[in-house]
């Protein structure tokens, strides 16, 4: 595929593997802005790279206002540096963000890993009684 080509809604669909609706979201949110042929949305490769980055700030867990914020800052004008140190710094936020919901996460999974032991050996003591009394 060329570089400069431009691409239809089903061939950007099958690539990055969205729905029309999600591009479609997208668009009227301002992070894609594909050219019109009639009703047909074509996406060139400006799009291309800006969805790239839609999809990963969103596994990151960034907000798509986060992400609009970011794309923005590419034409600032100071070769993105403006980019960089915002992504940077949203990103340090969404990391410590994650490291405290991983660490909630473990803890409550050897919580709930205790109290499934604790309700093992109730139901297991409970059918030692019942067959006791049979």
């Amino acid at each position: 595929m060329t570089k400069n080509v431009l691409m239809t809604i089903r061939e950007m669909c099958d690539l990055y593997d969205v729905t029309p609706r999600t591009l479609r979201f997208y668009e009227s949110k301002e992070l894609l802005f594909p050219e019109r042929d009639g009703q047909k949305r074509l996406f060139g490769k400006r799009d291309r790279a800006r969805l790239k980055l839609i999809l990963r700030g969103k596994r990151f867990g960034f907000s798509l206002e986060e992400i609009r914020q970011l794309l923005d800052l590419y034409n600032v004008g100071d070769q993105q540096q403006s980019q960089y140190a915002q992504t940077f710094k949203i990103a340090q936020a969404r990391l410590a963000d994650m490291e405290r919901q991983r660490a909630d996460l473990t803890e409550a999974i050897e919580e709930l890993t205790e109290q499934l032991h604790w309700g093992e050996q109730m139901l297991a003591s409970m059918q030692q009684v019942n067959r006791a009394a049979e």
